[in-house]
């Protein structure tokens, strides 16, 4: 489980991130949305000690992040930024690799290897697996990122903006495979989305943010509504049951 008590930040006088108090189950597929400096990745990266709180404090499987050593948090939570900085000269293999650094400290053993193989075969990148960086696709990239997540082996997974750099199909082969690691092999996945459809979709449940705050969490059928939208991004939107899932339409 996720929680977070009063969690704030602060640069200078702006807050970005205002008194937000969560309870995220575990096994389950939470997103968050909202618009552009709603403070939705400034709200992951406080979980993941990535940033400091101003204020408040969050907690993984009843660890105080702020308080917890890193190795241990690390065997907890993992975490893709929207920005990673890896050298495009690392071949797939070894990015997935350092997924177990954790586990491993540099030195892989038999059982980091399977967890390295598994990940990869998971991603579908085995293909891949001994091409450089630079020499695959933006979306293939992505998903050597996800995988050396999944790599990590933890619990809990946080992704910001995992569907960056895909096509719709390949957005939505990712959003299934995440989903399967929730249903198959128990993790907790927080992904911040910007595409309200697939979270609709493939979430259990959804955080709206707007200025900071929360406006809004719940099941799809509760926060993907035209007064939740309205509210959350300031614009009109029409909501329609499609095939069993709410889906929405912008208009000009």
């Amino acid at each position: 489980m996720i929680e977070t008590q009063d969690l704030t930040r602060r640069y200078g006088d702006t807050v970005v991130v205002d008194g937000v108090s969560l309870r995220l189950p575990a096994r389950s597929f939470v997103s968050i949305i909202g618009a552009n400096g709603a403070g939705k990745s400034s709200l992951l990266s406080m979980v993941s000690r990535l940033l400091p709180a101003s204020a408040g404090r969050a907690f993984v499987d009843g660890l105080d992040v702020a308080a917890t050593p890193g190795d241990v948090l690390a065997r907890r939570l993992g975490i893709l930024r929207q920005e990673n900085g890896i050298a495009a000269r690392v071949t797939i293999r070894d990015l997935v690799a350092f997924g177990r650094y954790p586990h491993a400290k540099g030195r892989l053993t038999a059982a980091d290897r399977a967890h390295v193989a598994d990940a990869l075969a998971f991603l579908d990148l085995e293909p891949l697996a001994d091409r450089f960086l630079d020499e695959v696709s933006g979306g293939q990239r992505q998903r050597a990122h996800i995988a050396m997540v999944l790599a990590q082996d933890t619990d809990c997974i946080l992704l910001d903006e995992p569907l960056n750099n895909l096509d719709m199909r390949h957005a939505a082969g990712m959003m299934g495979l995440l989903r399967r690691a929730v249903d198959e092999r128990g993790r907790t996945i927080v992904a911040v989305l910007h595409d309200i459809n697939f979270a609709s979709c493939y979430s259990d449940r959804i955080v709206a943010m707007r200025d900071g705050k929360v406006v809004a969490v719940g099941p799809p059928e509760e926060i993907v509504t035209e007064a939740v939208l309205r509210e959350v991004y300031g614009i009109e939107v029409e909501v329609v049951l499609v095939r069993g899932y709410r889906t929405v339409f912008f208009y000009r």
